[in-house]
């Protein structure tokens, strides 16, 4: 048997070295550094994936922004990843991009984020190279139209002109897990101005159908929902346009827990004709999708 030569056998050696510095490369999401990157096969690095057992994110709630401080963890500026300087943006108002937004999943769960939160794939956060940490943005998956509310807590992604590395559950609930990647719209929120009232509108239908609808209870504790916000200076703006719209008294009520929240109420009203009435004033004054609460 003829024995291999010494260069014949160095080259080999190199060119296992070459494989398996190639198979370590890419990697997406959460580090002890907060440096985020993707595998150009994928939305998620090699090594990385979704979670053992799949999961169902359809009563997943989005992420709720609130005012935090910008900290000095996870805020380096300018900082540099992979031979490329980031500089920060100063504020995130007024932010907006279209790109392509990937995801990570398994293999960063429980490691760091770039500012010393746990990475949890459950949750409804994202990384990002250069919106100040903490910042809340809605993703919207320009292939389907669904939409997320998610927190940037963490840097990335740096590789494949990707702009925004989404937690796996976000991805899911916008329905690119399995592409791994999706065409995405990424606008910023400001706290102060969020109102999370989403009720969903009826379609409208050319043929005459027969719906069944529960009318609500209507009691001396029933009010319209008309808005929620995160602070007291968003609901006094709502309160104040509402006011002389009809002849019902408008209220804020404070909520502590989970965490701060303040709900803006038109009511009480005790009569289901005046109710639906009221309803439709909002909707067609002030272009509100008020609900049915009881306080």
């Amino acid at each position: 048997m003829k024995v291999p030569s010494k260069n014949c056998i160095a080259l080999y050696a190199v060119l296992l070295l070459s494989v398996a510095w190639l198979h370590g490369c890419g990697g997406s999401g959460a580090s002890s550094s907060g440096a985020s990157s993707s595998s150009s096969s994928g939305g998620y690095g090699y090594g990385d994936g979704p979670p053992p057992k799949d999961i169902d994110v359809s009563g997943l709630p989005d992420a709720v922004p609130k005012l935090e401080p910008i900290t000095k963890a996870g805020n380096k500026n300018p900082y540099t990843v992979m031979g490329k300087t980031y500089q920060l943006l100063p504020t995130s108002r007024g932010f907006r991009e279209h790109g392509i937004a990937s995801w990570y999943g398994n293999k960063f769960h429980g490691r760091k984020t770039s500012n010393g939160e746990t990475y949890d794939m459950y949750g409804m956060t994202a990384a990002h190279k250069t919106l100040p940490i903490p910042s809340y943005v809605r993703v919207t998956n320009m292939e389907n139209g669904r939409s997320v509310v998610v927190r940037v807590n963490d840097r990335g992604p740096f590789h494949g002109g990707r702009i925004i590395d989404l937690s796996y559950a976000g991805a899911k609930k916008l329905g690119y897990s399995a592409n791994g990647t999706a065409n995405v719209e990424v606008v910023a929120i400001d706290p102060r101005d969020y109102q999370p009232n989403a009720v969903v509108q009826p379609h409208i239908v050319e043929t005459p159908v027969v719906v069944s609808v529960k009318p609500p209870i209507v009691t001396d504790n029933t009010y319209l929902q008309v808005g929620a916000f995160s602070t007291q200076v968003a609901a006094d703006k709502l309160s104040e346009r509402l006011h002389g719209i009809s002849e019902y008294p408008v209220v804020i009520r404070q909520l502590q827990e989970p965490q701060s929240l303040y709900k803006v109420l038109v009511g009480p009203v005790e009569d289901k004709v005046k109710l639906l009435d009221l309803s439709n004033l909002l909707k067609q004054a002030e272009k509100l999708s008020p609900f049915v609460v009881y306080e």
